[in-house]
C-alpha cells in the first residue's frame, strides 16, 4: 500500500485540459501582469468567500504583511498571534513594524485561546491575527466581541481554510481583512506562489492594492511608496480553474476525516479533530497528537503511508522569538508540538484508504 500525503499530479491529471486551455490562453494573449485573468479571479474568488473585495498578490506573506500595513496602525504596535501557526502569521507582524505577542491555542481546535488573548492584552494591544489553523473556522462573534471591546483591528489568515465557513459565514468576510495563500500545497493552490487579500471595506481594499502595485491607482501614478507584489496572468487562469473544482475537493477533504474520525474516536493514546458545531471545517491538515509521534510516523512510512508536522517547533521556542521570552511559558502549544502528525487528506484519497490508514494506527497503538 502506498498512501500519498499529497498528490498534485494526480490532481492536475484531474483537471488537465481545462489547466492546459487555461494556460495556452494567457500566453497567446501575453497578458501576464494586471490582464484580465487577474480581475476574473478576483471576482471569482470574492464571490466564492462572499466578500465584497479581492486583491490578488503575489504570495500569502506579503498577503499578511500588506494587510497589515493598509491598516496603518501606529508604529510598534503590539498584535496578538497564534502560538501554534506558520511563521509567516508573526513574521509579517515584525517586519511591518510592531511587535508579535504570542497567545496560547485550545487543546480542542488549535485556534486561539480568547481567554489567554485577553490576559496579554496591553494599551498597546492594537490588533489579533486570527489564523484559522488547518481548515477550522475560529469562533468569529467571540473574536469580534473581544475586538469591539478594547478597539482591536481584526485580521484573519486563511491560508488553510480556503471556504471554511462560521455560521454560514464564510471566512475572509469576518474580520477587518484578510489574508489567503494559494501556495501549491493548499487547498486551492497555484502553479507556484500566489496570495490575495480579502475585505468588506471598499476603502482598505484600494489601499492594498495601491501598496501592492507600487502605490499607485495608474501607470506612473504613484500617490506613495508601495510594492511589487502582483498577482500574474497565469497563476490567475489557473486558480479559477481549481475554483471551480474546489467545493467538490472539501466535501471529499470532510468525507475522508469523517472517515478517520469514525475509525479512530476512542482510540486510547490518540487524540483526534472534532468537527465544529458551527461551522464548516476545510480540513486542509487532519492533525492527531500521540506521545510517540516520530515512531508513530516512522511505522506508517514502513507500511507506504506519508504523513506530515504542523508544526514542529512552536512559534514561541524558535530561535526568531527568543527575544519575546514566552518559550518557557505553560502554554499548550509549548507542550504539544512534539506530539502532532498530520496523516493524509485531500481529494486523492478513498474512504478506503482513510479506513487503512486508520486500520494502521490502530495496529500500531495495538488496539
Amino acid at each position: 500500500m502506498t498512501v500519498k500525503f499529497l498528490d498534485l499530479h494526480a490532481q492536475y491529471l484531474s483537471i488537465k485540459g481545462e489547466v492546459d486551455a487555461a494556460m495556452a490562453d494567457v500566453i497567446a494573449r501575453t497578458a501576464f501582469i494586471n490582464g484580465p485573468d487577474v480581475g476574473k479571479f478576483e471576482a471569482a474568488f470574492a464571490a466564492f468567500q462572499r466578500v465584497s473585495h479581492c486583491v490578488g498578490v503575489a504570495n500569502g506573506t506579503d498577503a499578511i504583511e500588506i494587510a497589515i500595513e493598509a491598516l496603518d496602525l501606529p508604529a510598534g504596535s503590539e498584535i496578538i498571534v497564534p502560538a501554534n501557526s506558520f511563521i509567516s502569521s508573526s513574521e509579517a507582524v515584525t517586519t511591518s513594524g510592531h511587535r508579535v505577542v504570542f497567545a496560547d491555542v485550545s487543546p480542542e481546535t488549535y485556534l486561539l485561546d480568547l481567554d489567554d488573548v485577553r490576559r496579554r492584552l496591553t494599551d498597546r494591544t492594537r490588533a489579533i491575527i486570527v489564523v484559522h489553523l488547518y481548515g477550522r473556522p475560529m469562533d468569529m462573534d467571540a473574536v469580534g466581541a473581544l475586538a469591539a471591546e478594547f478597539g482591536l483591528k481584526v485580521i484573519e489568515d486563511c491560508a488553510q481554510a480556503h471556504g471554511a465557513e462560521w455560521r454560514g459565514k464564510r471566512v475572509g468576510g469576518l474580520g477587518d481583512v484578510a489574508t489567503f495563500s494559494f501556495y501549491p500545497g493548499k487547498n486551492l493552490g497555484a502553479y507556484g506562489d500566489a496570495g490575495a487579500i480579502t475585505t468588506n471595506d471598499p476603502d482598505l481594499a484600494k489601499r492594498c492594492r495601491m501598496i501592492a502595485n507600487h502605490g499607485r491607482t495608474a501607470k506612473y501614478d504613484h500617490q506613495f511608496e508601495g510594492r511589487n507584489s502582483r498577482l500574474d496572468g497565469l497563476q490567475a487562469a489557473i486558480l479559477s480553474v481549481k475554483l471551480g473544482h474546489l467545493e467538490s475537493w472539501i466535501d471529499r477533504r470532510n468525507e475522508i476525516a469523517r472517515t478517520y474520525i469514525d475509525e479512530l474516536s476512542g482510540l486510547q493514546g490518540v487524540e483526534i479533530p472534532t468537527l465544529p458545531n458551527d461551522g464548516r471545517h476545510a480540513f486542509h491538515l487532519f492533525v492527531v497528537r500521540i506521545e510517540t509521534r516520530d515512531e508513530l510516523a516512522a511505522f506508517l512510512k514502513s507500511r507506504g503511508v506519508e504523513t506530515g508536522v504542523h508544526y514542529p517547533i512552536a512559534l514561541t521556542k524558535l530561535e526568531a522569538y527568543r527575544y519575546c521570552g514566552q518559550a518557557d511559558e505553560d502554554m499548550f502549544a509549548n507542550r504539544s508540538d512534539r506530539t502532532l502528525l498530520s496523516l493524509p487528506i485531500g481529494e486523492h484519497l478513498s474512504p478506503d484508504d482513510a479506513r487503512q490508514v486508520a486500520a494502521l494506527v490502530r495496529e500500531f497503538v495495538g488496539a
